[in-house]
């Protein structure tokens, strides 16, 4: 993702459009943070267990990254059930047990589709409905995770694509929104500016 003169958002970028055809029931907007927690809350459980399938398997760069994406969305996780949390201060996170991972291609694969549903359809409604309602805070959390849902579908893909031909690259993980960097060539997150040395190295 290039760094752009100013950070992304849904007011200067068009890449925020919702998918023909939407899978997403959006809700109000408390109802959809509640939603994007749970489906979060269940793509870390996966992808935390498809890591160990791929250490078993020998792939040991996979296994970091499925690590690094499992860290990300405990990111995402944490800002929006902070904004669910304001609302209903009693609020308590879901749990979800982890899917039952196949080969580390097919996992891969599993986990950018998923990746591509938030990021061209999910995140997309939960931001307009947000843009509705008014809550500016509820569309930044969603925005970033967003952006970042895009990232990680691009790094699972070019991981599936060079399964076979693994380098040793580390990959890097953005504090403040859940970026995911492959190599040392940056600077800052494109996605909400923190430097490079705040990031986690897996």
């Amino acid at each position: 993702m290039i760094v752009r003169e100013e950070l992304p958002s849904v007011h200067n970028s068009n890449n925020f459009s919702i998918a023909v055809d939407s899978q997403t029931v959006v809700g109000t907007t408390l109802e959809n943070l509640k939603a994007a927690v749970a489906g979060e809350t269940g793509a870390s459980a996966k992808y935390t267990a498809f890591a160990e399938a791929a250490d078993a398997a020998g792939f040991g760069q996979i296994a970091r990254l499925f690590r690094a994406t499992a860290d990300a969305e405990q990111i995402h996780i944490r800002l929006e059930s902070s904004l669910v949390k304001a609302a209903e201060p009693d609020y308590e996170r879901p749990t979800a047990e982890a899917k039952t991972p196949v080969s580390t291609d097919l996992n891969l694969i599993d986990a950018a589709l998923g990746e591509m549903y938030e990021t061209s359809d999910m995140y997309p409604a939960f931001i307009q409905k947000a843009l509705e309602e008014g809550d500016d805070k509820a569309v930044a959390v969603f925005t970033r995770a967003k952006l970042a849902e895009s990232v990680h579908a691009e790094v699972y893909l070019e991981a599936y694509n060079n399964l076979d031909a693994a380098d040793d690259d580390a990959y890097y993980l953005c504090p403040g929104c859940g970026y995911i960097h492959k190599g040392e060539n940056f600077t800052v997150c494109p996605i909400c500016g923190a430097p490079k040395s705040a990031f986690k190295a897996y």
